[in-house]
């Protein structure tokens, strides 16, 4: 069992910890984790189970299931909503299950289930976090409290209204809008076409600028993204089509919440924008 946990700890690149696992028996088989579960290639192992832990039988159920909760993955709502969906979705070839803990579930829960409401879904029943083990059984426990320590700590996007998209503005007024914000960030959307219809997006952002002490460009950039992928709603109506569309996303850092409170469409001949974001550099607000 030792050895078990070892090569556990091995595959998961050392991120849980590992108590004891899960006699499976003989009914289930050793197969590749398809390319299309795209949100289960970069856990640390390339073989799953089959049937899984979710009770899909074939392999074509696992990828039509899996597919839904890629976009949950996808907004980086818990370090670990990957490592907690895969486990079920795609776990682990060894001799035995290693099923995630009730803590791990409860965690990524508390983070990921406000963003599935924000969509308008609750926390599905086949997650309930009591049908997984305590810590002291058989189970993948999150990374302990030293480990956030060692990382920078980011502000977090939230659930909120969409803004109105403004489409008639002076650079005079959004340099008002600059001078009472945080960031500016320009934003390219476009929808992808998936295999299974499900609507995903290409976001492309730069950062025009940031004010929020030790902010790195390429951090904000992230958050924004991450913004945009938790408003669901908001990216729906910023991208009617599969054509191209550009907005600048302004907005302020409250309390270690990102609140974006001003959306403006960025449109290839408008000068307002373009004005407002050259004259930034030298304006001095009142």
């Amino acid at each position: 069992m030792l050895l078990t946990a070892e090569i556990l700890v091995f595959a998961m690149n050392g991120f849980l910890r590992v108590a004891t696992a899960l006699d499976i028996g003989l009914s289930t088989k050793c197969v590749m984790i398809p390319k299309e579960m795209g949100m289960c290639h970069k856990i640390g192992y390339s073989e799953m189970r089959l049937p899984n832990l979710m009770g899909h039988t074939s392999m074509a159920e696992v990828i039509q299931k899996s597919s839904t909760w890629q976009h949950l993955v996808n907004t980086d709502c818990h370090p670990h909503v990957g490592t907690f969906l895969c486990s079920l979705f795609a776990p682990i070839c060894l001799d035995t299950f290693i099923q995630p803990c009730r803590s791990m579930c409860a965690s990524v829960r508390a983070s990921c289930a406000p963003v599935l409401l924000c969509q308008g879904q609750p926390w599905p029943a086949s997650l309930d976090c009591d049908r997984f083990p305590g810590d002291e059984d058989t189970c993948l426990a999150p990374l302990s409290k030293d480990y956030k320590h060692l990382h920078k700590v980011l502000p977090k996007p939230t659930c909120q209204t969409c803004p109105a998209v403004e489409e008639f503005f002076t650079h005079k007024r959004v340099l008002e809008v600059f001078c009472d914000s945080n960031f500016a960030v320009k934003v390219k959307l476009s929808k992808k076409r998936t295999a299974f219809e499900d609507q995903e997006y290409n976001i492309e952002c730069q950062v025009e600028f940031i004010t929020q002490g030790s902010l790195l460009p390429y951090e904000t950039q992230s958050m924004i993204q991450q913004w945009l992928l938790i408003n669901e709603k908001c990216i729906e109506r910023m991208s009617p089509t599969h054509r191209p569309m550009v907005y600048l996303l302004v907005g302020n850092i409250e309390e270690g919440i990102i609140l974006v409170k001003q959306v403006y469409r960025w449109q290839r001949k408008d000068s307002q924008l373009t004005l407002a974001t050259q004259k930034w550099r030298q304006h001095k607000c009142l």
